[in-house]
């Protein structure tokens, strides 16, 4: 049955304009995103075999080109348009953040770290650059790979700091492995990091560690 022959309620575009988008199950959501179906399978039929194959919806939002395109349905153009709206969707949460206080939107900053870093194949270290009143001034990855102190340079750090006039900075990486844990490199590093922008009058606010779940705050843990 095609699903222009559902019951209105039913339906997932219907749905969504009558109760909102977080009514909608994952395949829902994505039937939306497809529009159509293919012979034999609605749109939401195909949707649910393409959360099945992958695993989950996120794993299907993160899969490169070349694996994303062998699934049933799915190409370079639907490719094209998911990285669309994810980027948009990461383009509101900044705007989100430079219209309040970084410390006044404890959230906000978590929501766009994890849409900034969590789907990262590798470990990823930014900051979050913030003026005197902790509004965001910019946000940049500086450094890729294994992140210790061999491979963090505090004198990098210090020198975006200094380009962007912060007064503030949140640092941020991600675990690929999905634990959001610090290990004692995290620490040792935070520590450096802060001594050494502290010469030059910057303070460091926060370093979050973003894994599968909600990022960790070292500020809210007291390690910072």
């Amino acid at each position: 049955m095609s699903i222009r022959d559902w019951p209105a309620a039913e339906r997932p575009r219907e749905k969504l304009l009558e109760q909102g988008a977080a009514a909608l199950s994952d395949a829902e959501l994505l039937a939306i995103f497809l529009r159509t179906g293919v012979p034999g399978l609605s749109a939401v039929d195909l949707a649910r075999r393409l959360l099945a194959d992958c695993g989950s919806l996120r794993a299907l939002l993160e899969a490169p080109l070349a694996d994303f395109s062998r699934h049933l349905g799915l190409g370079p153009a639907k490719y094209a348009q998911l990285q669309a709206v994810l980027e948009m969707s990461r383009r509101h949460l900044a705007e989100r953040l430079r219209r309040d206080s970084a410390l006044e939107s404890p959230q906000a900053v978590r929501d766009y770290l994890k849409a900034c870093l969590r789907h990262e194949l590798h470990e990823v270290f930014a900051c979050l650059f913030l003026d005197s009143k902790h509004r965001v001034l910019a946000f940049e990855v500086l450094f890729h790979g294994s992140i210790d102190g061999a491979s963090v340079y505090p004198r990098q750090v210090v020198k975006r700091a200094l380009a962007h006039n912060a007064a503030a900075l949140i640092l941020t990486h991600n675990h690929p492995s999905g634990v959001a844990e610090p290990s004692q490199a995290d620490r040792v590093l935070t520590k450096r990091l802060q001594e050494a922008l502290a010469l030059v009058d910057v303070r460091v606010l926060d370093h979050f560690i973003v894994g599968d779940g909600e990022p960790l705050s070292m500020a809210e843990q007291g390690w910072i």
